[in-house]
């Protein structure tokens, strides 16, 4: 596996755990403490690893020579009854893990557009940055899709009437399936979207 690779993996690992942390955070805000009473407010990466999302999803990736890495960490439980409000608390967990991957991607890649301005930064940083600014424009890009279990659709549906519920219950039911394709259909909508967004950031195209 080449070096590259790992650090993308590693840069992948530490991305997604930050993602939960930040909604763990935001919902203790909102009066809830189940994340930080289950331990899980820490970027320890022991409590966050989850086998299939972590580990298989990302090894399936990188052994199929895939350019499309993706994984998640489990989910930080929170208790929706504990916030105090419910709709709008609902949406701010939902969109702290995002909104988390965006500011992490905006800093880096300014350092990027910057550094290359100034000729401040080797090369390596500027490749290591860019790794880390692709990696969380990919999971905040993907995360906003509005299907269960992805942050996107916890927003969606908590703003939409109550009797759609039964579209967000069956989705979620059926989770797995629709992550899968999702996986298989999703690089060929995100990667302009990364490009785009990457180029806006760092003046860089990707």
């Amino acid at each position: 596996m080449e070096t590259e690779t790992i650090f993308y993996l590693i840069v992948l690992i530490f991305s997604v755990i930050i993602h939960e942390v930040a909604h763990g955070y935001v919902a203790e805000a909102f009066g809830d403490p189940t994340a930080r009473l289950a331990g899980r407010l820490t970027l320890n990466p022991a409590p966050h690893i989850d086998l299939f999302g972590s580990i298989l999803i990302p090894a399936l990736l990188i052994f199929s020579g895939s350019k499309f890495l993706f994984g998640w960490a489990k989910p930080v439980p929170y208790n929706p009854h504990n916030l105090k409000n419910f709709k709008w608390g609902t949406i701010g967990v939902a969109a702290a893990g995002v909104l988390t991957n965006l500011l992490i991607a905006i800093i880096f890649g300014l350092i990027i557009r910057y550094g290359m301005m100034t000729g401040a930064l080797s090369m390596q940083f500027i490749k290591i940055s860019a790794i880390i600014v692709a990696t969380n424009l990919m999971l905040a890009i993907f995360n906003l899709i509005p299907v269960p279990p992805l942050d996107g659709a916890k927003v969606l549906f908590a703003l939409l009437p109550y009797r759609f519920q039964y579209v967000h219950d069956y989705l979620e039911h059926n989770w797995l399936f629709v992550l899968l394709l999702l996986l298989f259909f999703a690089p060929m909508v995100m990667t302009p979207a990364i490009s785009l967004l990457f180029w806006a950031i760092t003046g860089v195209r990707f």
